[in-house]
């Protein structure tokens, strides 16, 4: 096809129509449009924006650009998915799957990798011995069918235009872009054929959206369009200011959301993991009230099934459970371990999530590109949080690192994350809305 028409008519805010999008996404996966011209497109996009049926339309064409998956409709179980704009310690999607599978839903959470500071959970998930991420189509409906969950990634030919698109974005500097966001985050979670999805979005300095106004915004487009597309949809506005737990790093933060569904997690982690599930529960109409659902989602937590889930989750995709179990009652991994110690008195104030994610991400933990390779046991845990009060010679956190001159560099930075004052002082909430 001839693209250079519809570069143009989106460089002058000409809406195009829904068989335009189709025939350029179909020709763009098929190799027939060059990257340069769609990377001029992006652009476009980016100052002029989409329409509502712009971004509808184009939401679908990448959905239908390869395989979706289709789940037997006889079975009264829900299809759901939760999905996270993504954080520092954000291992919500861990522990909550399990626990959907047990709360009679079905899962087949397809997820993303790490980038820069944000952690991804197929990192997390690849940091235990033998596991898989990699499940075809077949394979993860098979699975998803028989134990409620799987979890694992696009492949080849799911969603290929959303691959395309993504690493193209992602070096023209289009990414902040709320249409495309949508199109990105919606045609994945389309192709799943949910029932109903939960959406987590962050705002904050270690968060995509930097403000409440701009979570607000993407959360709002994301749920309308999915309403739209048959999907029943929630969003939670949430605070990313500060680390989720106290772990960040892809096998520790594996040990803490196993340490949640043994009932011994975070507060701040497990409030997020029964919101979530609770919202669930409301949506499906599964539960009448927030209230009665969160107290089904708490009782199905303390009940030990969601930990028994996740063996069988991991097993089924290859772990290694000796060798699991081994890695779990291990302090540390990681070759080198350093406790960084607090020189003042005070309350602790801030936690600076952004911090924190460099610093993982500088030990290895995260990417610089898409290409490089992960260290799954650095990282930082045992972090002091806002609203504590903390001693000279109190611990703020330990760094998990390669090599000693790794962990002292860290450490010292790691100490500029945190700020203190005389008295307490007042935390934000970690859930500051519901859409």
């Amino acid at each position: 096809m001839n693209f250079l028409p519809l570069i143009e008519a989106k460089r002058d805010g000409r809406a195009l129509t829904p068989e335009q999008l189709r025939a350029a996404i179909n020709a763009y996966v098929a190799g027939n449009i060059p990257d340069y011209q769609v990377a001029a497109f992006l652009m476009a996009v980016f100052f002029r924006g989409l329409d509502g049926g712009e971004t509808r339309a184009l939401t679908l064409a990448m959905r239908d650009s390869g395989e979706v998956l289709k789940f037997p409709k006889n079975d009264p179980r829900p299809v759901v998915d939760k999905h996270s704009t993504g954080g520092v310690g954000d291992k919500v999607s861990l522990p909550l799957a399990p626990l959907l599978a047990c709360l009679g839903f079905r899962v087949p959470m397809i997820s993303g990798r790490g980038l820069g500071i944000t952690g991804g959970t197929l990192d997390k998930l690849e940091s235990i011995p033998g596991l898989t991420t990699q499940l075809a189509p077949e394979r993860l409906i098979e699975q998803t069918q028989r134990i409620g969950v799987a979890m694992g990634g696009q492949t080849a030919n799911m969603i290929p235009a959303d691959k395309l698109l993504y690493a193209l974005r992602d070096v023209t500097a289009t990414v902040p872009s709320i249409p495309l966001i949508t199109a990105s985050i919606l045609s994945k979670k389309l192709a799943e054929g949910l029932d109903a999805l939960i959406m987590d979005v962050k705002f904050g300095p270690a968060a995509f959206m930097r403000t409440r106004d701009e979570a607000r915004d993407l959360a709002t487009a994301i749920a309308s369009l999915a309403i739209e597309c048959g999907v029943m949809t929630r969003a939670l506005l949430v605070d990313m200011s500060a680390p989720h737990g106290r772990a960040a790093g892809n096998w520790l933060e594996v040990k803490e959301s196993v340490e949640c569904l043994e009932g011994n997690g975070p507060a701040d982690l497990q409030t997020l993991v029964i919101e979530c599930a609770a919202s669930l529960l409301v949506q499906t109409d599964k539960s009448s009230s927030m209230i009665e659902a969160r107290q089904t989602a708490l009782a199905c937590l303390a009940s030990g099934a969601p930990r028994r889930k996740w063996d069988e989750l991991i097993a089924a995709q290859g772990a290694d459970l000796d060798a699991f179990r081994a890695k779990l009652q291990q302090d540390h991994a990681a070759p080198v371990v350093m406790e960084c110690i607090s020189e003042t008195d005070g309350f602790l104030h801030q936690c600076d999530a952004r911090v924190i994610g460099e610093i993982v991400r500088d030990l290895g933990g995260g990417r610089m590109t898409k290409a490089s390779v992960i260290q799954p046991d650095v990282g930082v845990d045992a972090l002091a949080k806002p609203g504590e009060e903390i001693r000279r010679g109190a611990v703020l956190g330990r760094i998990h690192a390669l090599t000693a001159e790794q962990a002292r560099a860290a450490c010292a930075r790691l100490k500029t994350a945190f700020a203190f004052a005389p008295r307490p002082l007042p935390a934000p909430p970690l859930i500051v809305d519901r859409l």
